[in-house]
């Protein structure tokens, strides 16, 4: 066993050592082809090249060929090659008549080939770009289908009606080829989106879609679909089943690479069916049929799976007014408004009668009943009135659309609709774990927070971090909190509470009621199970066909990057969707897990952005130096040699700045958070 353990041990550590190996050699390849094309034309156009260097800052190693240094410098973030004449770092260089007349300087050639100097980095860069696409298609390049494995409760996509399982075909009448068409659609449309797909149920559907503005970036939540197979780790300690839950303890256990056919005997085909059944059947044990790997389809292992009890702390809190409505859902067709405060069901006071976090699995166990319920409905200049209304709920299982974001309302599917809950408390039940921590109703939640078990750190739970919930007007988030804990069990939790104007702090377990049988227990609609991403091969049949998917990504690839830098001054899209050296290298580092053909497509994206942000109109960048020469060129005159050097110093500022940023952003916001 100690052999084994080592072997995989240090396979991986070789495989992480070959990927460290690899992103360096690719990341250092794009920045080297950008000055190679640099390089290339100045000795095309007999400049003389003083330096050529990988890296900025102290020079680590270097050595001299012909007149020219070769040097790698420390600062890993892009290169350069220093002419004659031409200098970054003192640009009067450019303007100086007494360095002019050297034939050989950048300054004495004209300004075409000057102009062909500057754009040669950039042209290489599409060059290189466009292969790097052409030989990951060649290979067969991994993508995401468009195929929705969740639509976020409370955002756009949701309140149109796209359910888990359909398939997207057009987006404002364009064939998708992957799940990213969906993400760039969202972020970069200036209005309204049209999509058409088939739901999963074979019917053809076409919608209208509005993303929303509210984060930092245009979206309208849709997650993609995963696969029914449980990844292969190349770390060997990371967990196919999350700790805690059902899954973990099945028995016999769940495999790495196991595929999942059956629940119960019924043939499961695609993720949507599985989440859909494990929903339904959320308190039954369940006999999960599995195929492992590498053999036979046929050869089915049944895993008994138990139900996952949801965790709670005893409180019931005030429901919040229904934040969206499902169009043509039950609540649509009975007059439900958004900001409709759902007060009575049944005649039942919900609150104190009916736990709003239970409302999903009331609703939906009364599936095809008519519910009169009783709304208080805010009117315009006039006070809140009381509206009764009846629904018919549909026959969809409970919890599961959950709350997996910070702010997502908590959905009652069988309704169509979504609300916050206000962190009030209006009920306490009885011997639970609030009652005995002294929690009375009306008390107000200030914070929560969800810490490690005792003795149990970071390492024992990885990647799931703890997590810390304030609540105010803004943040209404208690649904999420709530999820939250039931992905952490057995983990303690903190709450800050105001109680007969005093601020409180209590530690409290999370309990599973004692007193319920286990075939009616309150259960998640999941199990623990950690699924792979659904993908599909993307490869050329030929090398012709590569390049031409080469130069169609390439093109794509600048069009998106263009889009991006225009949504970022607009707006549409916050500063804080930038990302750093540290984050693409981290990127990198994961994309090369998945293969060459990934990291090539990495790679070509990279070399795109290189170009791209590089012809940007920037002194120091070479669009900056472009458009020095077409003022030359177009006026017959030098830049003054003042304007040239403050150009320089404020480019030199607002480039050094934006690298401090994206930094910050990767170390602080990112890395060690």
């Amino acid at each position: 066993m100690e052999v084994v353990l080592t072997s995989l041990l240090l396979g991986t550590l070789t495989g992480k050592i070959a990927n460290i190996a690899m992103v360096a050699l690719g990341l250092g390849l794009v920045i080297f082809f950008h000055e190679l094309g640099h390089f290339a034309v100045a000795k095309w156009c007999d400049v003389k090249v003083e330096r050529f260097s990988i890296g900025f800052g102290p020079i680590i190693y270097s050595f001299k060929y012909g007149e020219t240094e070769y040097a790698l410098s420390i600062i890993p973030f892009g290169g350069y090659v220093k002419m004659l004449g031409q200098d970054d770092v003192d640009p009067s260089q450019l303007s100086s008549e007494e360095i002019a007349l050297d034939p050989r300087s950048y300054s004495a050639k004209p300004v075409y080939q000057r102009m062909g100097i500057i754009s040669a980095g950039v042209i290489m860069n599409i060059i290189t770009g466009m292969l790097f696409f052409a030989f990951a298609f060649r290979l067969g390049v991994a993508s995401t289908p468009c195929i929705v494995g969740t639509a976020v409760p409370g955002m756009p996509a949701w309140e149109s009606g796209i359910q888990p399982g359909d398939v997207i075909h057009k987006i404002n009448g364009n064939e998708t080829t992957s799940f990213m068409d969906i993400i760039r659609s969202s972020a970069f449309s200036d209005g309204d989106i049209t999509m058409e797909g088939t739901h999963l149920n074979g019917e053809k559907f076409e919608v209208n879609v509005t993303p929303d503005q509210t984060g930092t970036r245009p979206q309208i939540g849709l997650l993609p679909a995963q696969s029914l197979q449980i990844p292969v780790y190349q770390d060997p300690n990371e967990r196919i089943t999350s700790k805690g839950t059902a899954a973990a303890s099945a028995e016999p256990r769940f495999l790495p690479g196991d595929t999942i056919k059956t629940i119960d005997g019924q043939k499961i085909e695609n993720y949507a069916q599985l989440q859909r059944t494990y929903a339904a059947k959320s308190s039954e044990t369940l006999k999960t049929g599995v195929v492992r790997e590498g053999t036979p389809d046929t050869e089915v292992v049944e895993i008994e799976v138990k139900n996952n009890p949801f965790r709670t702390l005893g409180l019931w809190m005030e429901i919040g007014p229904i934040e969206s409505i499902q169009e043509g859902s039950p609540a649509d067709r009975a007059g439900l408004k958004v900001g409709d405060k759902i007060t009575h069901i049944d005649g039942q006071d919900v609150g104190k009668a009916l736990n709003p976090l239970r409302l999903p699995n009331y609703f939906s166990g009364r599936a095809g009943e008519t519910i009169p319920i009783v709304v208080n409905r805010k009117q315009d200049g006039a006070q809140p009135t009381e509206v009764n209304l009846n629904v018919v709920p549909l026959d969809n299982p409970a919890w599961l659309e959950h709350p997996v974001f910070s702010n997502t309302p908590l959905a009652v599917g069988s309704l169509g609709i979504a609300f916050h809950l206000i962190p009030t408390v209006l009920k306490v039940e009885e011997e639970s774990p609030a009652a005995k921590a002294g929690i009375k109703p009306n008390a107000l939640i200030k914070k929560i927070k969800i810490l490690y078990p005792e003795n149990e750190t970071a390492a024992d739970w990885a990647p799931i971090p703890e997590v810390t919930y304030e609540f105010d007007d803004k943040n209404k988030n208690w649904a999420n909190a709530f999820w939250e804990m039931q992905v952490r069990p057995g983990w303690p939790v903190e709450l800050t509470f105001s109680q007969d104007g005093k601020i409180v702090e209590k530690k409290i377990n999370p309990w599973v009621n004692p007193k319920q049988e286990p075939d009616e227990q309150w259960s998640l609609p999941v199990r623990g199970i950690r699924l792979q991403s659904l993908r599909e091969i993307q490869q050329a049949e030929s090398m012709g066909q590569a390049l031409g998917m080469g130069v169609q990504y390439t093109t794509n690839s600048a069009k998106d990057i263009y889009l991006t830098l225009r949504s970022l001054i607009t707006g549409r899209v916050s500063p804080m969707e930038l990302s750093g050296p540290v984050t693409i290298a981290k990127v990198a580092y994961e994309v090369a897990h998945d293969g060459y053909a990934q990291l090539l497509l990495f790679l070509g994206f990279l070399s795109v952005n290189l170009a791209v942000l590089n012809f940007l109109p920037i002194p120091v960048l070479d669009g900056g130096h472009m458009v020095f020469l077409c003022w030359e060129g177009i006026t017959r005159k030098r830049p003054n040699e003042k304007v040239l050097t403050a150009a320089t110093y404020v480019g030199m500022i607002f480039v050094l700045g934006l690298m401090i940023f994206v930094l910050y952003l990767d170390i602080f916001l990112r890395a060690l958070s």
